[in-house]
């Protein structure tokens, strides 16, 4: 008969809300871990008998247990709260847009991410998928939970999801990367040099480090943060009262500006940052809180986004309707989507892309030939894109590859300290005594491993791995 022990350590700061159950079946024990409520991520090894097994299986108990873990019944505890944007979305009235492509992903999509090689789309049933910009279906990943926001790091791509963790989707498959209080019901996630930005229901706002540690948190001016973005200096919120800027490092507020209406959205760029409005605008500020341009709209505005510098300004209302305006505030056009009001959307390219309540990542033609026969009723044949029927879903992992060749990338060491598990480089060249970035599900005390390549944070005091990881024996 399978043995089965089931801890939880939930702490009342709300710095803790995971479980932890060890099962021994024959000669095979079988751990299951993760946040309260979910599913979870799980590793089964094997044994040359049972007796190993459950000398093994004792001892990681034991390890736990020390750390603060307490036998526990699933189920008990409640999971964490999640709360979803909802739009009821209506038909647009004005001109259909000169849609260029269309994939429709299956869910309410939220997350969009887009480059010069990929277009990127995540639903709220978790899937991830990726095309190139001529349409074609690369490749997906399966998250566990809705995908709230996909965002970029320099070289790193991150998804946050509703189960309350955001994960790296920069290597073959998607790793944990930050692990969020489970009393924290997210609105929004941003990330500047892997300095983690979260804004809550409530209208709290804090900022996490690299290595999944509070540096602050405070509540903010109001409730409902739907937007958080993070840059060098600064975490900028927008919430039901206006928008605050605080200081990225000690959360010390730094300038705050009272709106009409609420905010339901945020962008950025070098020198602004850009809140979208229930007031049917998008408002403008400098980074050190001087009012700007207001953009204005016809209907309450869910998103918004630049072309780069803030040459354009682009907003989505729930009539299924989207708008470019210049830089001075004259609008330029107003056109309708065809698929939905846009959740987020993005620009690249004379291209303006949108997820939206339908579920469909969209391309469309921004360009000024192509908006102008749009007005006048003249739009292309759309590509209706389909993904290949039997592509696999690629899903979180714990797994890595073993190699024996420590030449391959660089190397380093996972080390206890002060009960958690850090990372250090051991190759030479590097600062032995810095941290490194490193996705929590495969560390392992002593271990070893060989990581692609290992790039220094912009503000220095600790490393981030990037690309392919594999266990050194």
């Amino acid at each position: 008969m399978p043995q089965t022990t089931y801890l939880e350590l939930s702490e009342d700061t709300g710095s803790a809300h995971k479980f932890y159950e060890v099962t021994v079946d024959g000669n095979q024990m079988s751990i299951r871990y993760g946040r309260i409520g979910d599913a979870g991520q799980t590793k089964t090894t094997s044994y040359a008998d049972e007796a190993k097994a459950l000398a093994d299986a004792a001892k990681k108990i034991g390890e736990k247990v020390r750390k603060g873990y307490a036998p526990a019944v699933a189920g008990q505890r409640a999971p964490r709260s999640v709360t979803r944007r909802q739009i009821v979305s209506q038909r647009s009235t004005a001109k259909t847009a000169p849609v260029l492509w269309k994939y429709r992903s299956g869910a309410p999509a939220f997350g969009i991410f887009i480059d010069d090689d990929v277009c990127m789309v995540g639903n709220e049933s978790g899937t991830i998928t990726v095309l190139r910009h001529d349409a074609t279906v690369e490749r997906q990943f399966q998250l566990p939970d809705g995908v709230k926001c996909i965002v970029a790091d320099d070289a790193w791509i991150y998804a946050g999801c509703d189960d309350g963790n955001v994960y790296d989707l920069s290597g073959k498959v998607p790793r944990l990367a930050y692990a969020i209080a489970p009393d924290i019901d997210i609105y929004w996630l941003d990330i500047h040099d892997g300095i983690l930005g979260v804004s809550d229901a409530q209208g709290g706002v804090c900022s996490i480090d690299h290595e999944d540690e509070f540096l602050w948190r405070r509540q903010g001016r109001g409730h409902a943060g739907w937007m958080v973005r993070c840059d060098a200096t600064a975490v900028h919120h927008g919430h039901s009262r206006g928008v605050t800027s605080y200081d990225w490092r000690t959360g010390e507020e730094r300038w705050h500006q009272s709106t009409n209406g609420a905010v339901l959205f945020g962008w950025q760029e070098r020198d602004k940052v850009y809140a979208g409005m229930s007031s049917n605008s998008v408002l403008e500020f400098t980074k050190d809180g001087r009012p700007g341009v207001t953009y204005r709209c016809d209907d309450t505005v869910f998103s918004n986004a630049t072309a780069p510098d803030g040459r354009y300004v682009f907003a989505g209302d729930h009539r299924s309707s989207v708008y470019c305006f210049a830089a001075d505030g004259q609008r330029l056009w107003k056109l309708g989507t065809g698929c939905g009001s846009a959740y987020s959307m993005q620009y690249h390219d004379e291209k303006l892309y949108i997820v939206t309540t339908d579920g469909s990542l969209a391309c469309i033609d921004a360009s000024e030939q192509a908006v102008r026969a749009a007005e006048q009723g003249v739009v292309p044949d759309f590509v209706d894109v389909k993904a290949p029927p039997r592509m696999d879903r690629v899903a979180p992992s714990t797994t890595v590859e073993v190699v024996t060749d420590p030449s391959e990338g660089v190397v380093v060491e996972c080390l206890e300290d002060g009960g958690r598990l850090r990372i250090r480089v051991v190759s030479a060249g590097y600062h032995q005594d810095w941290q490194v970035q490193f996705p929590k599900g495969i560390r392992e005390p002593n271990a070893r491993y060989v990581v692609t390549e290992i790039r220094e944070a912009s503000r220095g005091g600790f490393y981030r791995a990037l690309g392919d990881i594999r266990r050194l024996v």
